[in-house]
């Protein structure tokens, strides 16, 4: 299995978005946050974002939209650039309807789930989606700590989907850090985000491929192969949570 590691740029420079963006350039793709500070208590990011760094980076994009009403505005993320749209099932009028109009239109269509809600709720019609979207803390900021009891749900999810014989990813986004990432991939997640204050690697003086072996991904199962990301995570490790970056690699950059 092969993990993908999806930055978010939450955090990152919001007047200079490109140059942060093109600072991940080997990661697997850009998750971006969009939040309309009505379905969660933030506002970010929107479509003009998605248009315009679309111009600057060919890295693929994961809109996580966290919105009311999805069912009219997801589409048009499609139209904008992004290769994945993820709209919370929470929020959808029409999950499987929508997940069409996405795919009808090219993209990839996801489905996240709060920490609340079952993965079972999606069980019976997981055709539909090409990703599932565990979130790990309540959506709404970054900087929040890692649900422990999530782990339980990955594993179920993880479950529900091998047992549907679904080649959809499952995603994990919140508060994934150094000491939990190894143990989202053994409860079987396939995908991580990490939560950026997008910095370059320069900045803490610590070159990206050192960060690799601190990050505690090296823990992982045998069967995982994150050599292909070292570059992406090491920059990652620098760029993600306090927590993250801290446990990587002491104190550095403070």
């Amino acid at each position: 299995m092969t993990v993908r590691i999806t930055p978010s740029i939450l955090n990152a420079d919001f007047a200079d978005m490109g140059r942060e963006v093109g600072r991940i350039e080997s990661a697997d793709g850009v998750h971006i946050d969009v939040m309309d500070n009505h379905f969660v208590p933030n506002l970010t990011m929107g479509v003009p974002m998605v248009e315009a760094l679309r111009k600057v980076t060919d890295l693929p994009f994961d809109a996580h939209l966290m919105i009311e009403d999805p069912d009219v505005w997801a589409p048009g993320y499609v139209d904008a650039g992004a290769q994945t749209v993820t709209f919370h099932l929470e929020a959808a009028k029409a999950p499987i309807r929508l997940a069409r109009e996405i795919r009808s239109r090219g993209g990839r269509a996801a489905v996240a789930l709060k920490p609340a809600t079952p993965v079972e709720q999606i069980a019976d019609f997981l055709d539909e989606f090409d990703q599932v979207l565990l979130m790990t803390v309540e959506p709404g900021f970054g900087g929040q700590k890692f649900i422990d009891s999530s782990l339980k749900k990955i594993a179920g999810a993880r479950a529900i989907l091998d047992r549907a014989g679904s080649s959809a990813h499952l995603q994990v986004d919140g508060g994934v850090t150094s000491a939990n990432a190894a143990a989202c991939v053994a409860a079987g997640a396939d995908a991580l985000v990490a939560a950026l204050a997008v910095r370059l690697c320069h900045e803490a003086g610590i070159p990206a491929d050192r960060l690799m072996p601190g990050t505690g991904l090296t823990a992982l199962p045998d069967t995982v192969d994150l050599s292909a990301h070292a570059t992406a995570l090491g920059c990652a490790a620098v760029m993600v949570l306090p927590s993250f970056f801290y446990g990587a690699v002491g104190d550095a950059g403070q």
